[in-house]
């Protein structure tokens, strides 16, 4: 397995690894209309807008695309940075992938200038970045409107 910065022509592959992750992963935690809700939000053209705005990076498999990942400056703080689109393709989980892509995220420019790193988690992987040292956003462990965890990492 190897990971690399994302190229523009892995657009369309993130996005359909996005969406049977969701459709498949997800369905446990989520209703079928907010999942349908991100799969037509997260297709390739926002994915290619979400690439030139943070670093990210995609976990090769040969030629095939199994998991992805990005960071990105949080608002305007130079200071503090945030998580974003963060899958793993279902017949690669809990394989070590996800960490390996959190481990690549943890050594970018992003991170390292970072006191502080935020991450919106889904229920679904909740348990995962709580694994990786990631706590709640000012102990609020219940989900916000968007049935997503704010949690974050001080350093």
């Amino acid at each position: 397995m190897l990971i690399r910065r994302f190229q523009e022509e892995d657009a369309e592959a993130v996005s359909e690894l996005i969406a049977f992750t969701l459709r498949t992963t997800n369905s446990k935690d989520y209703s079928p209309e907010y999942i349908e809700t991100y799969v037509r939000h997260l297709n390739a053209k926002e994915i290619l807008r979400r690439a030139q705005v943070t670093h990210f990076y995609v976990a090769c498999e040969g030629d095939k695309i199994i998991g992805c990942g990005s960071i990105g400056q949080y608002w305007d703080k130079t200071d503090e940075s945030c998580l974003f689109t963060v899958f793993v393709h279902p017949d690669y989980q809990g394989k070590g992938i996800g960490r390996k892509i959190i481990e690549t995220l943890e050594q970018d420019e992003y991170f390292l200038r970072a006191k502080r790193v935020e991450v919106p988690a889904s229920i679904t992987a909740c348990g995962f970045y709580r694994a990786m040292g990631y706590d709640f956003k000012e102990g609020g462990d219940v989900p916000d409107e968007e049935q997503l965890y704010r949690m974050e990492k001080r350093r």
